[in-house]
């Protein structure tokens, strides 16, 4: 079982204590624009279940990880990603997560670098 996870911003987000721009929404993922978007498109994707990084997930996530990925799909499609996009997961200090709770970065609508970072 995974430990237990502090309360986040994002906590408070799937709960609607404080407000996101929403673009979607299923029984196990959110997906919010970045408060402080680092690309024309910058989206956030991230679990339901609270799971502080990725470094954190176990076996028993294997089919919320791979559903986080596909919802990342999904939400590009929707949103008209058709030249490309970006998928970026930080995880811990070093990798320059900032909110303990696991999300996926999407980032769109300008060329990437490489390597980023």
């Amino acid at each position: 079982m995974a430990a237990a996870m502090s309360e986040t911003i994002f906590s408070k987000i799937i709960r609607r204590e404080i407000p996101a721009d929403i673009v979607y929404e299923d029984d196990l993922a959110l997906a919010f624009k970045d408060i402080n978007p680092q690309a024309p498109v910058h989206i956030l994707v991230i679990p339901k279940k609270p799971i502080p990084q990725l470094a954190a997930a176990e076996s028993e996530d294997q089919a919320l990880m791979g559903h986080l990925l596909l919802t990342a799909k999904q939400v590009a499609d929707q949103v008209g990603l058709t030249n490309g996009y970006r998928l970026v997961i930080n995880n811990g200090a070093d990798g320059g997560q900032t909110v303990d709770h696991l999300h996926l970065h999407i980032l769109g609508q300008r060329q990437m670098k490489w390597p980023p970072g």
